[in-house]
C-alpha cells in the first residue's frame, strides 16, 4: 500500500527520487511514461523533473549537471532560480541508502496515480457501456511503469555514448597507458599486470592505488600475501618518497602527509586460499554501509583467492575465480587491478608475452586489460624493466614501453623502448658486477691470508 500523495512521503524521500532520476538511467526509463510532474508540489521539483522529462524525450538518456546549469540560467523568477539550485545540490550529494526501496515504492506510486486516473475516466465510458475502452484503460494503467531496460538501443542512446562520464576511467599514474586505455581503466573493467617474483609487481598496485588515491579517489586495497601494516607502510614510502626500509625513522613526515590526502585508503588482509572473491564483496558492502564507496579495488593478487566450485583441475579453480571478479567488476561499476605470475619460460625473457602467463591462459580472455612487467636480475640492479601490453579492448596492444623502477618508493616511469639503450645499460651492468666481484675476492683472499698467517705465527 502506497500513501496517497508524494507529500507524504517527506522532503528526503523527495530528493533520493530525485536523485535516483537524474543518475540512474534504467530508473528513468522504466518509469519514464508514468512520471508526471504534476504528482509533485514543490515547484522547484516540478521544474526538475520537467526538465528530465524534456531531456530524455529527445536524447533518450538522463541531462548532465552541466546541461541543467544552462537551463537554470534561462529561469525568470529569481525565487525560482535559487530553490531550484538547492534542489539539485542536495539531490546531487544524497547518498545512495535505501536506493532500492525509493525506487520500489516511488514506482509504484507511480502506477497507483495512472491506476487512479484511469478509473477516474473510466467513470464516462462506464455510462456510456463502452467496456472494451475501460478494459484497454486499466490495462495500460498497469502494464505503466514495468521494466523497459532491453539493453543499449543503439540508435536512441548516441547522447549516453559520448557522455564524458559514461565510462568514468580511473587514470594511472603514466600517461601512456592512460593514451592506451582511452584515459585509464573504466567503470566494470578488470586489469591485469603479470611479471616474474619479485619483480614489483605489488610495487605496482601500490603506484595505482597510491596516485588514485591522491587524486582524491577512494580505494580498497585486499592483500592475501603481506600483511596491513607492512603495505601501509608501503603507501607511507609511496607518499613520502622515503625508501620503506627507512620508514619508520621518518614517522613525523608521514604524519605530515597522510592527513592532507583527499582520497580514502582502506587496506584490508584475508588469508591466502581461505577467501573467496564473495569475501571481498561482502567486505565491500561494509565499506558502502560505512559511507566508503570504492571507485577503485585493487586485489593482491586474484590467484591467491578460493572458491567453492569444485573442478576437476586448478585451472578450473582458478578460471572460476577470475570470471567471478570480472563479474564482480562489473555489478559494481568500478575498476579492480590485480596481478598474477608467469611462467618459468616467461621469467627468462627480456618482454613477456601474453602466451607466458602461469595456470590458463584464459586469463587474458577474461580481463579487459593485460600489462607484463619484464624485469630481470640485471633490471633489479639498476632500476629498469619493460611493460609490454599484452590486451587492450579499448586500443592497441602488442607496444612496449621501457621502465624506471624504484621498489622501494613504489614509483615507476614509463618512457619509450630502446633495445639497444638496454644492451649498452646490461653491458655496463655486467661489467660493473664483475669488478665488484673481483674486488671482493681479492679483499677476501687477503683477509683469508692475513687471517692464516695471524694463526701460524701465534
Amino acid at each position: 500500500m502506497t500513501l496517497k500523495s508524494i507529500q507524504e512521503y517527506g522532503k528526503e524521500f523527495q530528493i533520493k527520487v530525485l536523485s535516483s532520476l537524474l543518475t540512474h538511467k534504467e530508473f528513468l526509463t522504466n518509469i519514464y511514461d508514468i512520471l508526471n510532474e504534476e504528482d509533485f508540489n514543490n515547484q522547484a521539483h516540478k521544474w526538475i523533473i520537467k526538465e528530465i522529462l524534456k531531456y530524455y524525450d529527445k536524447y533518450h538518456t538522463v541531462p548532465s549537471l552541466d546541461i541543467l546549469k544552462v537551463e537554470i540560467k534561462k529561469i525568470e523568477n529569481e525565487v525560482l532560480k535559487i530553490s531550484v539550485q538547492e534542489q539539485l545540490r542536495e539531490a546531487y550529494i544524497a547518498s545512495d541508502d535505501d536506493l532500492e526501496y525509493v525506487q520500489e515504492e516511488f514506482s509504484a506510486f507511480c502506477k497507483n496515480q495512472q491506476l487512479k486516473k484511469a478509473l477516474l475516466s473510466s467513470v464516462d465510458l462506464l455510462k456510456a457501456g463502452d467496456y472494451d475502452s475501460i478494459k484497454l484503460l486499466v490495462e495500460n494503467a498497469l502494464r505503466a511503469g514495468n521494466d523497459k531496460n532491453i539493453g543499449h538501443e543503439y540508435n536512441l542512446d548516441i547522447e549516453t555514448r559520448y557522455r564524458e562520464d559514461n565510462r568514468s576511467p580511473i587514470p594511472t599514474p603514466w600517461d601512456r597507458i592512460n593514451e592506451l586505455l582511452q584515459g585509464g581503466l573504466g567503470q566494470g573493467d578488470f586489469g591485469l599486470i603479470f611479471g616474474n617474483p619479485g619483480g614489483g609487481k605489488s610495487w605496482s598496485l601500490i603506484a595505482l592505488g597510491g596516485f588514485a588515491v591522491r587524486a582524491g579517489y577512494n580505494v580498497l586495497h585486499y592483500t592475501l600475501e603481506l600483511g596491513e601494516d607492512y603495505i601501509g607502510r608501503r603507501y607511507d614510502a609511496f607518499f613520502t618518497q622515503v625508501p620503506v626500509n627507512h620508514i619508520m625513522k621518518h614517522k613525523d613526515k608521514v604524519e605530515e602527509i597522510v592527513p592532507n590526502i583527499p582520497g580514502k585508503l582502506v587496506i584490508k588482509e584475508f588469508p591466502m586460499g581461505k577467501a573467496t572473491i564473495h569475501t571481498v564483496e561482502s567486505h565491500i558492502r561494509k565499506c558502502q554501509d560505512l559511507d566508503i564507496n570504492p571507485d577503485l579495488i585493487i586485489i593482491d593478487y586474484v590467484d591467491l583467492l578460493a572458491t567453492k566450485k569444485r573442478t576437476t583441475d586448478r585451472k578450473g579453480e582458478i578460471d572460476d575465480i577470475y570470471t567471478s571478479t570480472k563479474g564482480l567488476a562489473r555489478e559494481l561499476k568500478v575498476p579492480i587491478w590485480s596481478v598474477s605470475q608467469v611462467n618459468r619460460a616467461g621469467a627468462k625473457d627480456d618482454v613477456i608475452e601474453g602466451d607466458k602467463a602461469a595456470g590458463s591462459y584464459d586469463k587474458i580472455m577474461i580481463t579487459d586489460f593485460c600489462l607484463s612487467l619484464s624485469r630481470k636480475a640485471k633490471d633489479k640492479v639498476n632500476g629498469t624493466g619493460r611493460f609490454h601490453v599484452m590486451k587492450n579492448r579499448y586500443g592497441m596492444d602488442g607496444l612496449t614501453f621501457g621502465v624506471k623502477a624504484n621498489t622501494s618508493t613504489g614509483h615507476f616511469t614509463v618512457h619509450d623502448y630502446n633495445e639497444d639503450d638496454e644492451l649498452v645499460t646490461n653491458a655496463q651492468t655486467e661489467s660493473l658486477s664483475t669488478s665488484n666481484f673481483n674486488s671482493y675476492d681479492k679483499d677476501h683472499l687477503k683477509n683469508q691470508n692475513i687471517t692464516e698467517n695471524f694463526f701460524m705465527n701465534s
